[in-house]
């Protein structure tokens, strides 16, 4: 017992029912019913016809509920390396107890300021710098030619 399949509904037509449509150059069409044969020949469109089966597969209908849900992935940690740090540094540097972290910092601090009372100590003298900057003659710009702009 072979079943064909509707060419419009998609719906199993039994043996001894549906009626065969072929059309002149050859092709040969299948349907249950007059009804879909008649929507079959005024060109509708199956997919926007709610009871078809190509309307229910589109707007996914009728589907089995019991297919399993999407399953999230969960997010992993993940610890990036620093440029000119390797993953056992910034691990070390994780790990030190907060006190020497800030005396580190104090260190830091004191040597900066020795840093710059050091170049401040080397600079000229400020009626030095201004002279200096007194000698610079800025250049006028050249006035524009030309129209409108």
């Amino acid at each position: 017992m072979k079943l064909e399949l509707c060419h419009f509904s998609g719906y199993k037509i039994h043996p001894g029912h549906g009626r065969q449509y072929t059309r002149v150059d050859g092709k040969t069409f299948n349907f249950l019913s007059s009804k879909t044969q008649s929507l079959f020949h005024q060109r509708k469109n199956p997919r926007k016809i709610l009871w078809t089966v190509l309307y229910r597969r589109k707007h996914k209908k009728g589907i089995a509920q019991e297919t399993s849900k999407k399953r999230t992935r969960k997010t992993q940690k993940f610890q990036r390396p620093i440029v000119g740090a390797t993953q056992e540094k910034i691990k070390e540097l994780r790990n030190q107890k907060p006190e020497y972290r800030a005396a580190q910092r104090q260190q830091a601090v004191r040597t900066a300021k020795e840093k710059a009372k050091t170049a401040k100590a080397k600079k000229p003298t400020s009626a030095a710098a201004a002279s200096a900057k007194a000698a610079k003659k800025v250049q006028k710009a050249a006035p524009r030619v030309g129209g409108k702009r």
